[in-house]
């Protein structure tokens, strides 16, 4: 789908070096958002995102940050606004996984008291804590101009609640919970914050193995299988499932969805988007509930 709205719009993407913060920052440089993308670490895979958007129809500009670092985040935001004079939508995706903790984990499902306190640490400090700051940075300026757009990268509830996950499954479930109190903070502000998760496990790095991006289920196609399932999908999904409600929840024709959790793999982009939202959209929970 295309979206006129996304010319011009100054998009911040955390963890824009690889997976699925790269195909979203691509993405939106493809209609014309002028993109910063960050990365922690790996600034060879962040270059190779900017090397990926040359010639697309918006600017896609680098820069190492490490959301887990609140002063960092508030220079970005800092750096977006002197660079481009304002910033209108919020990426949250960077993430540290379960790998982080032990490099098997899929198959080993090592238990809990086996983490490390330090691996488990990174992960909060950087899957929720991370969100946090960056929303916080970027907060004020939304309300002040009365646009905004937070999207927050979560995961689907099979993972939430995985064995020998350590913290990530914890600390999504806690960014779902703090999406749903951000929504009511931004009320009537013409800002919105909602959750966006692929639906199952895709071909990013994330999954242990080698191949990424090859491995994924051939001739899958997103929101042409039945509604539901959510996590459980019979291999790997690709992993540009997240692109199309990426760049809907950042444009103008999401303004009237706010506090709202959206599955990528029951999006159909053959619809027109109002029904594809509709089929995305989780059903509204008063509250967050995984047990």
């Amino acid at each position: 789908m295309q979206f006129a709205s996304l010319r011009d719009r100054v998009v911040i993407v955390t963890g824009a070096g690889r997976g699925f913060g790269r195909l979203i920052a691509l993405a939106l440089a493809a209609q014309g958002a002028r993109v910063v993308g960050t990365a922690a670490r790996a600034a060879d895979e962040l270059r190779e995102t900017e090397a990926l958007a040359r010639g697309a129809a918006g600017p896609f500009v680098a820069k190492m940050a490490d959301v887990s670092d609140a002063a960092q985040c508030d220079a970005l935001v800092a750096d977006t606004v002197a660079r481009f004079g304002r910033v209108d939508a919020l990426i949250n995706n960077a993430a540290r996984g379960p790998m982080e903790a032990n490099a098997d984990y899929f198959a080993a499902k090592p238990k809990f008291w086996d983490t490390a306190p330090d691996a488990y640490r990174r992960m909060v400090e950087s899957n929720l804590m991370g969100a946090f700051f960056m929303a916080r940075a970027v907060a004020p300026r939304f309300v002040a101009q009365r646009f905004g757009r937070i999207v927050n990268l979560s995961t689907s509830g099979p993972t939430m609640i995985m064995q020998g996950g350590a913290a990530y499954g914890a600390t999504k479930a806690g960014l779902e919970a703090a999406t749903a109190q951000w929504a009511k903070d931004l009320a009537g502000t013409g800002v919105t914050a909602n959750v966006l998760l692929p639906g199952g496990p895709a071909d990013t790095a994330l999954i242990p193995g080698g191949n990424v991006g090859a491995r994924a289920m051939p001739g899958f196609r997103a929101g042409k299988e039945p509604k539901g399932s959510e996590g459980r999908v019979g291999g790997l999904m690709p992993a540009d499932v997240i692109v199309p409600p990426s760049l809907w929840l950042c444009a103008d024709e999401s303004a009237a969805w706010n506090g709202r959790r959206f599955v990528a793999k029951d999006w159909d982009d053959d619809l027109p988007w109002e029904q594809a939202a509709e089929r995305a959209a989780s059903e509204a929970q008063p509250y967050p509930r995984v047990l």
